[in-house]
């Protein structure tokens, strides 16, 4: 355990169908006396718990933190994570594993250890950690209160095979750059490092359309055009009655995460976005109080 004047950094494991599965989490020493909200973040493919709070700088420890929210970085199986993608062929899911019981598991520890509330669990995905974000809503949806996806797209039918789906509104926050060399904007093959196919997917600004109808939002999308120096366009889903979804589009954004920490390799990745703060926009669209 790790302790700052403000977080505390604890390693934890939880144990699922016989296998320990683990976890960083980061405490706010503020937090109330209260339940705090839950926020989960899921890695991309061949990353860690620790790579991933490397990867953003940290920035992602703070969301919430003025809520007091306990934020956990869960690692996969052999650095993947059992996404519902039929052409996923990593060991997670050729292996069997049940990513969404880990999910859940992680939800009890934190409330049981750390006083999180279970209804108020946000979870964060980056790329294969974002598609098993979109498990996670079409399969348990009752346990989250909110969702981010990023650099990832629903996949075509025909590629995506949830366990017993359930249909249930929930806000959705979508991140994704039009020069994502792996996971396309505009939609088509997903590849890791330009091999190894993924599977179709659709294009970012069909993903939000998808989740918009899957809130029950028939009102058209407001798009604010980025304003210089910013290079991100909004395209927001709102009506009344309605959970909202809301797309930033990082112009000539890579597969990163937009904010202070360039991703390497470049030639690999794409360009990083440092102007803009995704923790932050995931702060606020989940409804924390500012940072």
């Amino acid at each position: 355990m790790s302790t700052t004047s403000e977080i505390t950094v604890t390693p934890e494991s939880v144990t699922v169908d016989g296998r320990t599965r683990t976890l960083t989490v980061v405490h706010h020493q503020h937090a109330g006396a209260g339940p705090v909200p839950i926020v989960l973040v899921f890695h991309g493919s061949m990353q860690t718990a620790a790579a991933i709070r490397s990867f953003t700088a940290g920035t992602f420890d703070r969301i919430g933190a003025q809520s007091g929210a306990v934020v956990a970085y869960l690692d996969g199986h052999k650095k993947h994570w059992n996404d519902a993608r039929i052409t996923n062929t990593s060991a997670a899911r050729t292996d069997g594993v049940d990513d969404v019981a880990f999910a859940k598991a992680a939800i009890d520890l934190l409330q049981r250890r750390y006083g999180g509330d279970r209804a108020q669990v946000h979870a964060v995905g980056f790329s294969n950690g974002g598609q098993l974000v979109v498990r996670l809503i079409h399969e348990v949806p009752e346990a989250l209160a909110g969702a981010a996806i990023l650099s990832a797209t629903q996949s075509v039918p025909e590629n995506f095979a949830p366990d017993s789906p359930r249909q249930q509104p929930l806000p959705v926050l979508l991140v994704h750059g039009t020069q994502d060399p792996i996971v396309p904007y505009d939609g088509g093959m997903a590849k890791m490092y330009r091999f190894r196919p993924r599977g179709l997917g659709l294009s970012a600004p069909d993903t939000a359309a998808y989740y918009a109808r899957r809130n029950g939002i028939t009102a058209a999308p407001v798009v604010t055009p980025a304003s210089p120096p910013s290079q991100v366009d909004r395209t927001e889903y709102r009506q009344p009655g309605h959970q909202p979804v809301t797309l930033y589009t990082v112009r000539e954004g890579g597969h990163t995460i937009p904010g202070p920490k360039t991703a390497r390799p470049r030639f690999l990745l794409g360009r990083t976005d440092t102007t803009f703060d995704t923790a932050g926009a995931i702060n606020d669209f989940f409804g924390f109080p500012a940072r």
